[in-house]
């Protein structure tokens, strides 16, 4: 009788992880998906979101009921050419099952965790179980706010007064 009991108890446990969608969180997979994260202002316009930045997904069945999925991930910075795109990371929709639909936004945050900018919604059929976990097929480049405004450093402030002064001082004699 116990053995019945421990084999329907794993059976049930085996159930509930397979009852969990899965994707795999990545904005670049050649001949898939091709959504390059970019600046829309500061100094940085127009390249590629890089260092000191985080992504999430958002996920649900639908647009209203969307919650965050985790692992977060960062964005590459071996170069030029791969800021923009995140470092892939396998992602579990909780409550929704494999090839069950589910929408998912990207989400970019700064440093200070600071919310700055998210992708359009996509519907995407979940992978999971026996099923190959899914891409983020039909996930569009987009730009996020707030590239890095150039904020100079107190002593460089300091410095400049102290450079001014000395001129002032230098032309008084």
């Amino acid at each position: 009788m116990k053995k019945l009991i421990l084999a329907v108890a794993a059976v049930m446990v085996s159930v509930a992880v397979f009852a969990q969608g899965e994707l795999t969180f990545n904005n670049r997979v050649t001949g898939v998906v091709d959504a390059r994260v970019t600046f829309a202002d500061g100094p940085n316009i127009g390249q590629g979101v890089g260092a000191g930045y985080t992504a999430q997904l958002f996920g649900g069945a639908d647009a209203s009921s969307l919650t965050p999925l985790t692992p977060a991930t960062t964005f590459r910075t071996s170069s030029a050419a791969a800021q923009g795109y995140v470092t892939s990371v396998g992602v579990i929709v909780p409550n929704i099952g494999p090839g069950s639909k589910a929408t998912i936004v990207m989400h970019v945050f700064d440093s200070a965790n600071k919310d700055i900018g998210k992708s359009g919604p996509i519907t995407i059929t979940l992978g999971g179980g026996v099923l190959t976990p899914a891409n983020l097929e039909g996930l569009q480049p987009f730009t996020v706010t707030g590239g890095g405004a150039i904020i100079p450093e107190p002593s460089t402030i300091a410095l400049a007064a102290l450079g001014v002064g000395a001129l002032l001082l230098r032309r008084r004699k």
